[in-house]
């Protein structure tokens, strides 16, 4: 067995690595809707509604480790990575106007997006969904088959 795949237990260090960027992400998501009050816009709906479940997913997979948990999880956290790309050009100003799909409510690149004066929320999610799906990867050929 080498060091890289077939490695069961770092299969099980990085999927949990995963839940707890998951968790963390869940958590601060609702701590900026519920406690700072922060209004998500259509976007940031679309990426909460691909972080909530693989904080469950991941747990789930973790007890007993799921040899199949990183083929549930991995789509979630790849169209949610994608999700965030969007949002972030959106954000920028990459995105013509016609392409928005934050036509009511909050807009997709609201200056209350902004955390400190200086950090847009989308980035915390492409940090978060990165991650996921950088540590799913890398656990994937060390699960075994």
């Amino acid at each position: 067995m080498s060091a890289n795949t077939d490695n069961p237990s770092s299969a099980w260090m990085l999927i949990f690595f995963s839940w707890l960027i998951a968790l963390v992400s869940t958590l601060t998501s609702l701590f900026f809707s519920e406690v700072m009050e922060l209004v998500p816009c259509v976007l940031c709906w679309y990426q909460r509604i691909l972080i909530f479940p693989l904080a469950l997913l991941l747990l789930l997979g973790l007890f007993p480790l799921d040899k199949n948990i990183i083929k549930y999880s991995l789509p979630f956290s790849i169209l949610g990575l994608l999700f965030t790309v969007y949002h972030l050009f959106l954000f920028y100003g990459f995105i013509p106007e016609d392409l928005k799909p934050c036509t009511q409510g909050i807009p997709c690149d609201d200056d209350s997006m902004i955390l400190f004066g200086f950090l847009p929320i989308p980035w915390l999610s492409l940090l978060a969904f990165s991650g996921i799906t950088i540590l799913l990867l890398l656990a994937r050929p060390r699960m075994k088959s």
